[in-house]
């Protein structure tokens, strides 16, 4: 063997990123196989590599044997090869003689051992390699590019690695296309009898998070905090951002010169809108921040129970609650407060029950609300939309999207379940899932609404206050 084996091991260490001292032992491995499986033997083989006269030899040691004793000699007696006991220890040190092997000697099937030996140690020593980086990447952000997708799961080449984006994971109706470059969340680095599986997601808040770290400087160096994040993903996304230092505008850096930050990230998560509220340790403002762009009138708190009753104008009740409830339950999700809205009529008209409500919110003995014109444990879907003070045609779209059968607005439907509909468009706790209906998914394809309200910033998916 000559200086081409080590030209070679040079080239496996940068291609592979692999010690040249884990392939040495590689080798060795391989060639102690080959030599056994030639010879029969099981004597140790050891490379020695002579970096300077670009040379290496493969030897091969065995123990020496001490020759038998004459009659009348003490066993070992005259044995030179043999050393003395150290250390008071009871065996003597055995010594080795070693001599080179010759591979050329080798046949057709020592060879083909040797080089199975060596593909799968480098097999192993790639594994381990990439659980190592990607176990420290967990939480990041990378750039990948996708390169195909099966029925259910897009394999994105990360790093060079091909990490999985399972389906859940995906951003709905956003396409992928063969050699598109997308930004994706290191979510998790999973150890198999194969390769080290790479799970990255598109739908992680953190997603969103980090890409405001890269995009805006004053988060990356900790002047701007993002308190919050709460994402609906493909739709609509909230953070909550507070300045540590007095003369920088949290909202404005973070949007940027004429939406210029924002509408990167916007861009990267295929046209999601994302609003930009200010965070405040007061939760009166802090949660009429969080229902932006609708105007809020007045906010009853419960620190207690982290509960709060909100009263918004008429025209503004519509836009509070957001399309299926949508703006609501991300300000329940950036605040982590159960949100009750109420509109200004309705304060007009019952501010007693309102009050009585937000003290048995303090009490923890509120009683959810009667359904209105149930009868016989069933209520008219119009009637329910008249309470809800939505469409009746938009309510039947929304329950028959979660499964609930209705054909028109004169349908009938439990009252448990226009409860538990009631408590989903209203920021409250109900849940689909009691009632055995189906599991409650969010439509992300759905389109926000558009309103004057708005302006041009929330076509933008900003929020600048």
């Amino acid at each position: 063997m000559n200086g081409e084996f080590l030209e070679a091991l040079d080239q496996l260490e940068k291609a592979k990123g692999i010690p040249k001292a884990s392939l040495i032992q590689t080798v060795e491995a391989a060639m102690q196989s080959a030599y056994r499986k030639h010879y029969g033997a099981t004597e140790e083989v050891r490379l020695e590599i002579d970096e300077e006269r670009a040379t290496v030899r493969i030897l091969a040691r065995r123990p020496i044997t001490p020759p038998a004793a004459e009659p009348g000699e003490e066993p070992g007696e005259g044995v030179a090869d043999v050393e003395a006991p150290l250390d008071g220890a009871d065996e003597p040190v055995i010594e080795y003689e070693e001599h080179e092997i010759n591979t050329k000697e080798f046949g057709r099937i020592a060879a083909q051992t040797a080089k199975q030996v060596v593909m799968q140690r480098i097999r192993e020593a790639e594994r381990e390699i990439v659980f190592d980086v990607f176990s420290g990447r967990v939480g990041e952000v990378r750039t990948g590019e996708v390169q195909r997708r099966d029925a259910r799961n897009v394999y994105i080449a990360v790093d060079g690695v091909e990490a999985i984006l399972p389906a859940h994971e995906q951003i709905p109706g956003e396409p992928y296309r063969f050699n598109d470059r997308i930004k994706v969340y290191v979510l998790d680095v999973r150890k198999t009898t194969k390769n080290p599986q790479v799970i990255v997601s598109r739908t992680h808040p953190q997603l969103v998070l980090r890409l405001f770290e890269l995009e805006v400087p004053e988060v990356f160096d900790g002047i701007v905090e993002i308190r919050s994040v709460a994402r609906e993903p493909g739709a609509r996304s909230k953070i909550a951002v507070i300045s540590r230092d007095p003369q920088v505008d949290p909202v404005g850096a973070c949007v940027g010169h004429r939406g210029a930050r924002v509408q990167s990230i916007v861009d990267e998560l295929r046209g999601e809108k994302i609003d930009i509220v200010r965070f405040n340790d007061s939760m009166d403002e802090y949660l009429k921040s969080a229902l932006s762009p609708a105007r809020v009138s007045q906010v009853l708190v419960n620190m207690a129970e982290r509960a709060a009753i909100v009263i918004a104008p008429d025209n503004q009740l519509s836009l509070a609650i957001g399309r299926r409830g949508q703006n609501v339950r991300l300000a329940a999700q950036l605040t982590g407060w159960r949100i009750d809205i109420r509109s200004e009529s309705q304060w007009a008209e019952a501010p007693e029950e309102i009050v009585t409500t937000v003290e048995a919110l303090e009490q923890g003995t509120e009683e959810p609300a009667p359904i209105e014109g149930a009868t016989e444990g069933r209520v008219r879907v119009y009637e329910l939309a008249r309470q809800l003070e939505v469409e009746s045609k938009d309510l039947v779209e929304i329950l028959q999207e979660e499964g609930i059968e209705v054909t028109s607005h004169a349908s009938s439907i439990d009252v448990e379940q226009a409860k538990s509909v009631r408590d989903m468009l209203l920021g409250g706790d109900g849940t689909l899932e009691e009632l055995g209906s189906g599991e409650f998914d969010i439509d992300f394809d759905a389109e926000p609404v558009e309103t004057e309200a708005d302006g041009d910033e929330d076509e933008q998916g900003l929020l600048l206050e």
